[in-house]
């Protein structure tokens, strides 16, 4: 059995090259470097156990896998989110430009220097001029608190 262990190396790394040529989600590319470094070693004339063949295999794929993670990691570090547009908006202060009434269905604010429809958070009156913070978006109009 020993003496067909290269073979059975080189059968599992060209295997691992055409599913990673196939699927290029770095799914086996880690098998790839293990593969080779079984076959050099099945070929020394050291007569390695295959039970060792395989834990070098085993040992080498995994710590290649946590390497590449941690690296990985902070090559491709995601930016933290900055709000744009609608998000930089919702929690906010802005200040009324127009007296905020439900019931009139009136209000504006004006906030990063937009002016926005307005609606009240709990149905009250917010005279004009006052701070306001933005809780949400409804439809078109920011939802506001008063300070």
């Amino acid at each position: 059995m020993i003496e067909y262990m290269p073979y059975i190396w080189a059968v599992v790394t060209i295997l691992a090259i055409i599913v990673e040529s196939m699927v290029g989600d770095l799914v086996t590319i880690w098998f790839i470097p293990a593969g080779v470094l079984s076959v050099i070693l099945s070929l020394l004339p050291l007569d390695i156990p295959v039970w060792l063949q395989v834990l070098i295999f085993l040992t080498v794929s995994t710590l290649l896998v946590i390497m590449s993670k941690t690296i990985w990691k902070g090559l491709f570090k995601k930016n933290p989110l900055v709000k744009t547009n609608l998000d930089a908006v919702v929690g906010n202060e802005a200040i009324v430009v127009e007296k905020i009434d439900n019931i009139e269905g009136k209000g504006a604010v004006k906030i990063f220097g937009k002016v926005w429809s307005a609606l009240s958070d709990d149905g009250s009156i917010i005279e004009e001029n006052e701070l306001v913070t933005v809780k949400e978006i409804r439809g078109v109009k920011l939802v506001c608190i008063k300070k």
